[in-house]
């Protein structure tokens, strides 16, 4: 029986393995993930129940210095998720420099009152004397909690990890419901793994420049899902680039979407998907809102 919770937001610079982080904890996929920054968009929700403590942990878009209407939104997110919380995750990599998106989240943090814990996430990369040069220099710029060097990737510290952020937990009722994950609408999360798969297999801008509407989502008396998307893009060319020689690199994308969709649904899912042009979606309030951006 559930009798404690805790909210805990993960904050941290582009790309620096949040997602993966939530993912391992939560000990299931709930979040996207890819090697380009700036992968997550909105505030995801990755539940972890243990013993009587109900853990519930917030993953946000890497913060950083906003290009577009959709990178303020995203920086917005981030700075609101970090004030109603009972405690916040910073997470970096294992460099004994404090770079400028650091600085700005740690002059953030320091205004609030919310306990704050130091995750070094990418141990796997450096050797161990490398790692007390980073702790030395982010212990004498900011009054952690704690500071746990992790890796996300092999799972080394992890349970370190959550044993502290059970400490944070306080009496209370359960936030969700037994054998939720995640707080994320099945329809938006089969956007996320499209999206996610656009990001692996495109590069450079392109995949930064699309959003993806799920137009039709059914499912029929035997079980089956039927799924269609419209995938937007900003320019012409990028949308020949998506879809590729005869269609093949949409194809490849859908395929593996749908195999993630399925696995996702537990069930047989037939997913079509099409390509759109809407310029400069990314500086338009009305389109970002339409996109589920909100």
């Amino acid at each position: 029986m559930i009798t404690k919770a805790a909210m805990i937001t993960i904050c941290g610079r582009p790309n620096v393995g949040k997602s993966t982080l939530v993912n391992r904890m939560v000990g299931e996929k709930v979040a996207i993930v890819s090697n380009k920054a700036q992968t997550t968009r909105n505030r995801i929700c990755g539940v972890l129940s243990r013993g009587d403590t109900q853990i519930v942990f917030i993953d946000t878009p890497g913060f950083h210095k906003p290009r577009t209407r959709l990178g303020d939104y995203m920086v917005g997110v981030v700075e609101e998720s970090v004030s109603d919380v009972d405690a916040v995750l910073l997470v970096v990599e294992p460099i004994a420099n404090i770079g400028p998106q650091e600085q700005g989240l740690l002059a953030q943090l320091g205004q609030g009152k919310k306990p704050v814990t130091l995750v070094i996430n990418k141990i796997d990369t450096v050797e161990k004397d490398e790692l007390l040069a980073v702790m030395a220099v982010y212990a004498k710029a900011f009054d952690f909690d704690a500071i746990i060097p992790i890796s996300a990737k092999t799972g080394e510290g992890v349970e370190e990890l959550l044993q502290t952020c059970e400490g944070y937990a306080v009496a209370g009722p359960q936030l969700f419901p037994d054998g939720m994950t995640s707080d994320q609408p099945e329809r938006q999360v089969i956007a996320e793994i499209i999206r996610e798969k656009m990001l692996w297999c495109l590069d450079k801008e392109i995949p930064h420049g699309t959003a993806v509407e799920i137009t039709r989502f059914s499912e029929r008396d035997n079980g089956i899902v039927d799924v269609e998307a419209t995938i937007y893009c900003e320019k012409a060319s990028h949308k020949g680039i998506i879809i590729g020689k005869q269609g093949q690199m949409l194809k490849k994308i859908s395929t593996m979407a749908r195999a993630d969709c399925e696995k996702f649904m537990g069930t047989k899912v037939y997913l079509q998907t099409w390509i759109k042009v809407k310029e400069h979606w990314r500086d338009s309030d009305a389109l970002i809102r339409n996109f589920g951006y909100r």
